[in-house]
This record gives C-alpha cells, structure tokens and sequence, in this order.
C-alpha cells in the first residue's frame, strides 16, 4: 500500500518502522500469544515495557532523578485545569505567558481556579507572529509558577531559549516540539505533553515533574486528579492507556536508534530550513512568523489568493500530500514537520509547491 506524505499537525506522522513493528506484534506481543492491547497493566510482561519507555525517555531528554515521570491518561488540555489545581492555591497568582491560542486556552482554564496573571503576550503584535522574549519577564508577587507554551502549532511561533525565573518553577506545554532537540529539564518544574504529536498515539499524555512539585498539596483533590497520587502507584492508579504507553516505548527506541535529540534537531533544522527558504525566497508564498520564532515544527503559510485555498489542499492530497490545510483560525496552508516526517517529503512538498506556483502565478 502506498504511503501518503503525512504534514498532518495532530495526531501526526508516525515512524514507519514503529508501526511496522507494531503491526508485527498486534497478534503476540513478546511470543506470550496475546496483544499487547490484551495484557493487563499489572501483568510483570507490561510492567517491562513501561519501565523500558520511562528509562529510555529520561536517557532522551536527560531527565534528573529528582523528577518523577508520568503516563497518564487523557491530553495537554485535561492538563490546562489540573495544573492549578495540584499546584496552586485558589488566592495564589499563576503568571501565563502568551505566544499563541494554546497558550490562550490554558491560561483560560486555569483562570477558573486560580488568580491568572498575563506575564506577557504577542497578540497585538500582528496577531501571534512572534513571542514575548522571556528573559526580562518578573512573575507576580507569590506566583505559583510561570506557564509557557514553547511551540504553538496553529501559528507556527516557537522559543527555543530554555526559561529562568529564579525559584518560581516553569511550567511548559511541551505538546508539538517534545523529543525534537534537546533541553534542559532542570529549567522546568513541568514538562506536559499529549502524545499525539511526536510521542505517539493520542489518548496518552507524559509528564515529567520534579518532586517538590508533588509535595505542594495545595488544596484537597480526589485521588484520580492528583499528580503525587498518580506519582505515588507508578502512573497506574487506574488502568493505563496501554497501547499508547506502549507505541510511545517503541517510539523512544527509535529515536535512540536514529541518534537521540542532537540527530532529530539537526533533522529537524535542516527541513524547515529548506521550506522557510523556498516559501522566502519564492515570490508567491508567504509566511508571516518573526524569522527569529519561526517553527521547527510546523510552518504556515499562504498563498497570495485565498480564493486558492481549496484547490491547492485538493491538487496537494492528488499529488499524495496529506493534510495541508491550515487552521480554522489563521488559514491558508500549515505543514507539520515532526520527528517522523522525512525530509523526503519536504522535498516533495517544495516540489509541488514550485509547479502550483508556475500554474497559477
């Protein structure tokens, strides 16, 4: 069967090689006669592979031991609201820094349990085409911590410095760069992000959080929205999503096979590089994103006609690129370029993008 070209921004491209391998032990998992989808959380064989993708994702992102890892279920946005809660007081300030709608939406959520400040925002600056620069930025008298969202899909800003506010923690929606290139975890209190992007299927989501956080018990939760609780039984309090913790442990495996993090920012880098270039340098696309944030991960842009729109996604999907089209929101065209994306299909891309230019230009 033919493979499609996969720009989609979520749930994304997955590595072939993990689903071939996936594919080949739906049926018996390990020789044990069953899938892995039927094997209780509890069972010994399952314990090894969650504690293979713990210990392959702490040797990846070069996770300290005073942080505890979590595979929880449910996505980033469940995270939005349970964040104040298992870290805030209801009286106590959270300060959000705003590069995007995620970012938006988070600060919203939390704005339901907790005092939200606005540390900074780049709306008014046309609109979410570059991000507040962080260093400079003083959290609010008695913050809880400083939320960030480093890469915001829908409008293809990222900031790639890694954050300090001192002792008030930082926490990040990791969701859509998690993996991509290296960083250095002791700058966070948090790192949050559903899977489906660069880890895996969707329905899992992965935390990582330095034990102190887990001491704070600000206010009285019950057990299944509180972290220490999950932290305490090993991220199964209740039953798993198994079959995502299990597809993310393949996925790490791969990554260590492929290089590690330095490999996929060198990957990474050099395909959006040579997208970037060509929509800069082709006289008819455009992408409007502060050069100095654009996104490694996913790169909008538009075509100097709107009225194009429709006809280029249906001519893209002909010629075998899938899901081009751009958010509701923002619109024109959006190509998401994680881990698993080739920078064969990149080239393809650019490829159609220059023969559309010269039909229609």
């Amino acid at each position: 069967m033919k493979r499609v070209h996969n720009f989609s921004a979520g749930p994304a491209a997955l590595p072939e090689a993990v689903l071939e391998q996936a594919r080949d032990e739906l049926l018996s998992w390990g020789g044990v006669g069953a899938s892995v989808m039927e094997i209780s959380h509890r069972d010994k064989k399952f314990i090894q592979i969650a504690e293979a993708a713990e210990a392959d994702l702490r040797e990846l992102l070069g996770v300290p031991s005073n942080y505890r890892v979590l595979f929880l279920q449910g996505g980033a946005t469940q995270q939005f609201a349970l964040l104040p809660m298992n870290l805030a007081r209801a009286d106590q300030p959270v300060d959000y820094v705003l590069s995007g709608q995620w970012g938006q939406k988070a600060a919203k959520e939390a704005g339901t349990l907790a005092k939200v400040n606005i540390l900074a925002s780049s709306e008014a600056n046309g609109g979410f085409v570059t991000a507040p620069e962080l260093s400079g930025l003083t959290p609010s008298e008695g913050s809880a911590y400083v939320h960030i969202t480093p890469n915001e899909t829908i409008h293809g800003v990222e900031i790639f410095e890694d954050p300090s506010f001192g002792d008030v923690p930082v926490v990040a929606d990791v969701s859509s760069n998690i993996l991509s290139r290296p960083i250095d975890v002791s700058k966070y209190g948090v790192l949050y992000a559903g899977a489906q992007k660069n880890i895996g299927p969707s329905g899992l989501v992965v935390m990582v959080i330095r034990e102190d956080l887990l001491a704070r018990q600000p206010r009285k939760l019950p057990a299944i929205l509180d972290y220490a609780k999950h932290a305490a039984q090993g991220s199964m309090l209740n039953t798993p999503p198994t079959f995502g913790w299990y597809m993310a442990g393949l996925v790490f495996q791969w990554l260590k096979r492929e290089g590690g993090l330095a490999e996929m920012a060198r990957r990474n880098a050099a395909k959006a590089d040579k997208l970037y270039a060509y929509i800069d340098g082709s006289g008819w696309y455009s992408n409007k994103v502060d050069p100095r944030f654009r996104s490694r991960m996913n790169v909008p842009f538009f075509l100097p006609d709107a009225a194009l729109d429709a006809d280029f996604v249906k001519a893209a999907e002909a010629a075998g690129l899938f899901a081009l089209k751009g958010h509701r929101d923002v619109g024109g065209m959006r190509a998401s370029l994680y881990n698993a994306v080739p920078e064969a299909a990149v080239d393809a891309l650019i490829a159609f993008m220059r023969h559309y230019a010269a039909r229609h230009g």
